[in-house]
């Protein structure tokens, strides 16, 4: 037999759980704690509740508050409902920042939230909180009262106070490494300007005028940290010759300027001693060299010669140690491009205190007017050029065969620093340059000299010497 609902009377009704698939006791306890968060009192759960609530008078008088904001500030609802104000939980900035700000902007707005307070707790400590107050209006919107929520921004402000410390510390740090890097520049500073001075007294103060003769100087050297082993130097020999030499010692730095130092006043002393012999004065600074305890291995590369003027010109004896060969320099009426320019090869000649058996070379050199003998460091010829490739003596040959001036010493010199000033990379090492040179023919025979000293300061060269021209 069938009921109206399709089950069978002799059959016995399906249990619930059956039809839906589900554990009766696991429902029922489910159910059981669910209705058990649905029956609390909505006064249980503001009391309760993650969060500090509080409402107000207008006037600020507390007239509710909560457990959990209570128990933050170990308050008893007794202490507060009726008899304090909110600013009263403040503490005296925060109150301050409440009565100035905060509450004339809550009546203007009727709501702001997230503002940072801190809040007085029993037993003097401070509460970070974020605060969020709305103003309550009646039916024809008169403020009533204001209702307002509390958070504990403990945490953030560990947080905040965290990055405050470590963004002090980094600036503290920075503003250490700053100081340092002031310091160190001005040391740097003092010694550069310190070896500047230093590097003036290895070099002649200024040439000297030499009758019937032109002469022209440079000195570069590439660090301000370091002094430099390039020497130079003119001086008279007897009333009519003039002893010249231009060399460059092994390496830089304080031992180099010590070895300058010897090698410059050996090579004077011997020139004066031995004036009609080039070669004995570079075998007696090799001598001098190679006896020093104090030089160890270094050597030096040198030109030595003596200078004479003539009725029509100079008369040059050249003598040389292992150093680049100087170049002779034609007239600029000259058109062969093969005879304006020739190097004054020296075959044979070996570094000066590198052996005691040393070989040297000499020739002698005829300057007519308007012809100049230039000598030069291997900072010039080590120059690399925009492929990057040394000049070498053949680069430092063309560059003065392509020049369109004149083969004054002045000339000389200028051109060829501007030609180095124009090198994509400059040069590395230092650079001297020393020019020989007659006037040419109907200009004045008074002797005349040009000599400057440069030094790489940072980004710009400092001339420390000046040019002059001397009658």
């Amino acid at each position: 037999m069938c009921r109206a609902d399709g089950i069978s009377a002799e059959d016995p009704p399906e249990p619930a759980h059956t039809r839906s698939g589900t554990d009766p006791g696991h429902t029922g306890s489910t159910d059981a704690a669910f209705t058990a968060l649905l029956e609390d009192s909505a006064e249980d759960l503001y009391d309760a509740a993650p969060c500090g609530y509080l409402s107000t008078m207008m006037d600020g008088t507390i007239a509710k508050i909560n457990a959990t904001l209570l128990d933050w500030l170990g308050l008893t609802r007794e202490a507060v409902v009726g008899r304090k104000r909110f600013a009263d939980l403040l503490t005296v900035g925060g109150k301050l920042y409440h009565e100035t700000h905060f509450e004339p902007l809550l009546r203007m707005q009727g709501e702001l939230r997230g503002i940072a307070l801190e809040m007085k707790v029993s037993g003097g400590r401070r509460l970070p909180a974020l605060v969020s107050s709305v103003v309550k209006r009646g039916a024809g919107g008169e403020q009533l009262l204001i209702r307002t929520t509390v958070f504990d921004a403990s945490d953030r402000r560990a947080y905040e106070e965290e990055l405050l410390r470590r963004r002090q510390d980094a600036e503290r740090a920075y503003a250490a490494a700053e100081r340092a890097r002031l310091q160190a520049e001005a040391d740097r500073e003092r010694l550069a300007a310190t070896l500047a001075v230093l590097q003036q007294t290895l070099l002649p103060p200024s040439l000297p005028a030499v009758p019937g003769l032109e002469l022209a100087s440079h000195y570069h050297t590439a660090s301000p940290d370091q002094l430099g082993g390039d020497f130079y130097d003119v001086f008279p020999l007897t009333d009519t010759t003039w002893g010249f030499f231009l060399g460059d010692v092994c390496g830089k730095g304080v031992e180099a300027a010590a070895l300058t130092s010897l090698s410059r006043y050996t090579l004077r002393a011997a020139a004066h001693h031995n004036p009609d012999n080039p070669i004995a004065v570079l075998s007696a600074l090799n001598t001098a060299l190679l006896r020093d305890p104090s030089v160890g291995i270094r050597f030096c590369t040198v030109l030595h010669g003596t200078l004479t003027p003539t009725h029509d010109g100079a008369t040059v004896r050249l003598a040389g140690g292992g150093h680049p060969p100087a170049f002779h320099l034609s007239a600029e009426h000259e058109s062969d491009e093969d005879s304006r320019v020739r190097p004054v090869e020296l075959p044979g000649a070996m570094l000066v205190g590198a052996l005691a058996e040393a070989r040297f070379a000499e020739t002698t050199v005829d300057l007519e007017p308007g012809q100049t003998l230039l000598l030069y460091t291997d900072g010039l010829t080590e120059a690399r050029d925009a492929d990057g490739q040394l000049l070498d003596t053949e680069g430092v040959a063309a560059m003065l065969v392509a020049r369109t001036g004149p083969s004054t010493p002045a000339a000389v010199v200028a051109d060829t620093v501007a030609f180095l000033a124009g090198l994509p990379n400059g040069t590395d090492d230092d650079v001297a340059l020393l020019a020989l040179g007659v006037p040419s023919a109907g200009t004045s025979a008074a002797g005349s000299s040009t000599d400057a000293v440069s030094i790489i300061a940072s980004d710009r060269t400092q001339t420390l010497i000046e040019s002059t021209d001397r009658p």
